[in-house]
């Protein structure tokens, strides 16, 4: 693997950066008071968010497994964390996984790439697939658990350099939690999560809501949010359980592309300025819907056997418009022509999962066996309007066009794309001796795409793929504190993964993504603290690129990124808890077209990292302090506009007697200026980050 010595270096030093406050915790003398036995009876699956240092995962192997047993890295940012941090997006929560680098999504949705490699369909729920194009709201995320490299053996398609699990809050425990928050730009947000067991958990609920206004740093912004999740178990016999949820969400924002850029960087402009209609909120917005519905059955046939079916179902809307700084850069006359659109859409689909666990003993070894089943169905419906140079407005001082809301005419785009998914998997968890374990698995997917062209003069589309993923890994464990691990994976990405079928990508055999990892985890204080040490090489092949003689594209491309992540977390003594991350990813295409060989993943920094401490001082008091390191990265293919390297800080402080509590927490403490994301593809289409924020919240909770 040919990567750098000095950042391998630097993060195998960077491990040690832990080992002091260990050490000094470890050293403390033990309180010597014996506390009576007391007898606790807790349901663990119902608080995996807990604290920051959760010993297990489930995304990982579809089981709850110890993290040291997997042979794979997983980041879990908890639900502790998000609260302390008050987080409420999935940038907010993501921020704290080395190795994850933000695209702005069009203004309109989530989007991240992972190790260098864009993961815009890599969404997933509860283990099911998520891949509508929204912002996410986190009122019912109990956790997120980020895999890292290829899992497409247990989720199908997709995922080159990682995905992304939301473990959503469900019923079994009894709370009552209410939070108001107001911070600036008038951005206010109310949360509430009500839940109790009854009958001694023959039945459960739980509804968790938010209700968010805001306006913004960004010239025109605004937010205009409501999500609420209502779920119920029922406890139908000794040993199943069914679990009904659903989930409605409602966001309206301005579809905000960002800035353009000047001689090489984004415009050297204040934060707040924006290019696009002089009407944004009326002509300029971004609506969309999302409500869900799901059905789980958990049923338990022995100590051996037990079974899982999730039935999942889901509808999305979206009406986008937008005005943007797409067009080209006049760097003489120093303006930028500004380009609309009118985007629709309309999808839904389900899902539907069958997992058979075993537990056996087979010649000596034991086995934790995974058979499953996935069957699914999606259906996208896409209509968009598209003018351009609808106006040219100044680089430095733009005067905004007040722009009608339709563009009317003919449209650019008019599809329904049809997706089916059939896959079977199965997936071997064997422990061979007390110091060996292994991980392994293969899935077959069958993938089949119909496009409808409804534009004159255009062919219907159509393409079946069956691709196979296989998993291998090996794991040592010379002492309980110790787990070294070697894997290698690999996953497919089809032409139309998230979008219809096109013409110039139709008759394309999926791209492919192979990943070979090695690495070590450590737990420290008796599992108080963690430590995760991976490198890696992913290679992604047979990527489409455009032939420069037409609208083709060819499948020549390849992409490697060879790094090193080094993750913490810990629950130390004396009220002290961290969570820590540093990613060094060395992302190049070295294989494509001329003017792409050689250059850089876009939206990726070569260094990353970030650090969150807080502190419980007594009586009631505690206080954080965090940092993010972003470095250097580039936001178009061809490598022309490089996006600078910055450093933010963010403090929190609290207060807290009984059920209530007061939270302070402030963001970019020293009023850093800095590109948060970009597009990814574009040159002129590059977030501005928050300048110095203050967000104040009270929560009543038992």
């Amino acid at each position: 693997m040919r990567i750098k010595l000095h950042p391998i270096c630097a993060a195998v030093a960077g491990s040690f950066v832990f080992q002091p406050m260990l050490v000094w915790a470890q050293s403390a003398p033990a309180t010597p008071a014996q506390l009576p036995e007391v007898t606790v009876k807790a349901d663990v699956s119902r608080e995996l968010g807990a604290g920051y240092n959760p010993p297990n995962a489930v995304s990982a192997t579809k089981t709850e497994a110890p993290l040291r047993d997997v042979p794979q890295t997983v980041n879990v940012v908890t639900a502790e964390v998000m609260r302390d941090q008050h987080a409420t997006s999935m940038q907010d929560a993501l921020k704290n996984v080395p190795g994850v680098s933000f695209s702005h999504g069009d203004g309109q949705r989530d989007q991240v790439s992972i190790r260098g490699f864009t993961a815009i369909a890599d969404q997933f729920v509860d283990g099911i697939r998520d891949d509508a194009l929204y912002f996410r709201d986190m009122s019912n995320v109990d956790r997120v658990e980020v895999i890292k490299g290829p899992a497409a053996v247990l989720y199908g398609r997709g995922s080159s350099g990682g995905l992304i699990n939301r473990v959503t809050k469900k019923p079994g425990i009894d709370v009552t939690d209410f939070a108001l928050s107001y911070g600036m730009w008038a951005d206010r947000r109310a949360e509430a999560d009500v839940g109790r067991v009854f009958g001694d958990g023959a039945a459960a609920f739980r509804v968790t809501g938010a209700v968010q206004k805001a306006n913004s740093y960004r010239s025109q912004q605004f937010l205009d949010r409501a999500a609420i999740a209502p779920s119920l178990e029922l406890r139908v016999a000794p040993e199943t359980t069914v679990l009904f949820q659903a989930d409605y969400l409602e966001d309206r924002r301005v579809t905000d592309f960002g800035i353009p850029a000047y001689r090489g960087r984004p415009v050297d402009v204040p934060a707040s300025t924006y290019y696009g209609a002089a009407n944004a909120r009326d002509a300029d917005y971004s609506q969309s819907r999302v409500y869900s519905g799901t059905a789980t059955i958990n049923h338990r046939f022995n100590e051996s056997w037990s079974i899982r079916n999730a039935t999942r179902y889901y509808h999305y809307s979206l009406d986008r418009n937008n005005t943007l700084p797409s067009g080209p850069v006049n760097e003489v006359a120093q303006t930028v022509v500004l380009n609309r659109s009118n985007v629709y859409r309309e999808e839904h689909g389900w899902f539907n999962q069958t997992d058979l666990t075993q537990k056996a003993t087979i010649f000596g070894t034991q086995h934790e066996l995974l058979y499953g089943m996935e069957i699914g169905q999606q259906n996208k419906d896409l209509v968009s309007y598209s003018k351009n140079g609808v106006a040219t407005v100044n680089l430095f001082n733009p005067v905004l066009p007040t722009l009608p809301l339709l563009i009317g005419g003919t449209p650019a785009t008019s599809n329904l794309a049809a997706v089916k998914t059939l896959a079977f998997y199965a997936q071997d968890m064997i422990k061979l001796t007390e110091q060996w374990k292994a991980l392994v698995g293969l899935r077959y997917d069958n993938f089949q795409q119909d496009t409808n062209q409804r534009l004159a003069g255009q062919r219907d589309l159509s393409r079946t793929d069956n691709a196979w993923s296989p998993r291998a890994g090996l794991v040592w464990q010379p002492s309980k504190a110790q787990s070294y691990y070697v894997s290698w994976s690999k996953s497919f990405q089809p032409s139309g993964e998230t979008f219809a079928l096109a013409n110039n990508n139709a008759d394309l055999a999926p791209e492919t993504t192979n990943n070979t990892e090695v690495g070590a985890k450590y737990d420290w204080l008796n599992g108080k603290a963690s430590t995760t040490i991976s490198l890696f090489r992913l290679e992604r092949s047979n990527i489409k690129v455009a032939n420069a003689t037409n609208t083709a594209l060819l499948p020549i491309g390849e992409q490697r990124t060879d790094g090193v992540e080094l993750s913490g977390a810990a629950e130390l003594g004396s009220g002290w808890r961290m969570l820590a991350g540093y990613a060094y990813l060395d992302a190049t295409i070295t294989k494509s077209s001329a003017a792409l060989q050689g250059k850089r993943a876009t939206i990726t920094p070569r260094h990353s990292g970030n650090l969150w401490v807080t502190k419980d001082l007594g009586h009631g008091f505690g206080v954080g302090l965090g940092a993010n390191l972003v470095g250097a990265r580039y936001a178009d293919p061809q490598n022309t506009v490089t996006l600078p390297g910055y450093v933010t800080a963010d403090a929190m402080a609290w207060y807290r007697r009984g059920a209530f509590e007061a939270q302070l927490n402030v963001y970019n403490l020293f009023d850093k200026g800095y590109i948060v994301s970009a597009h990814g593809t574009n040159a002129n289409l590059n977030m501005p980050g928050a300048p110095r924020s203050v967000m104040a919240t009270l929560r009543y909770r038992m």
